[in-house]
């Protein structure tokens, strides 16, 4: 038996690698737990969709499984308010992802979710000249 609330909350999901690809096209926001690609579909009428993965690099197959299914329970449990319609949402995980309280994890996700990069630093600052 589900809720009409949590029903209209819980996003879709991204699971073609042409839906992947294309959120790769939109805005990119950085956190020391994961990448989140976010992609404005520009229809405020469809549910947000969000999309979860983990390179090889990581760790093996068991590491990348349990990375995966934290993010979803925090995106589940958290991040699915914030998510706005008409968006998309992938979520790269990073080893820290596994080490890290859950709590923590979920709260840096919706952080990520909720705030729009502001005026911050250009891509040239920060940067080494070689």
């Amino acid at each position: 038996m589900t809720d009409s609330k949590t029903a209209e909350r819980k996003p879709g999901r991204l699971k073609s690698r042409p839906e992947f690809l294309a959120v790769r096209e939109g805005e990119k926001r950085r956190g020391p737990f994961f990448l989140l690609e976010v992609l404005d579909r520009k229809d405020p009428d469809l549910l947000p969709r969000a999309g979860f993965t983990v390179t090889k690099k990581q760790g093996n197959a068991v590491q990348r499984n349990r990375m995966k299914r934290r993010l979803k329970e925090a995106v589940r449990l958290h991040a699915a308010i914030a998510m706005q319609p008409g968006h998309d949402y992938v979520v790269v995980a990073r080893r820290e992802a596994l080490g890290v309280p859950f709590e923590r994890l979920a709260s840096e996700l919706v952080a990520r979710v909720k705030n729009r990069p502001g005026p911050g630093r250009s891509r040239d600052n920060g940067r080494r000249k070689e």
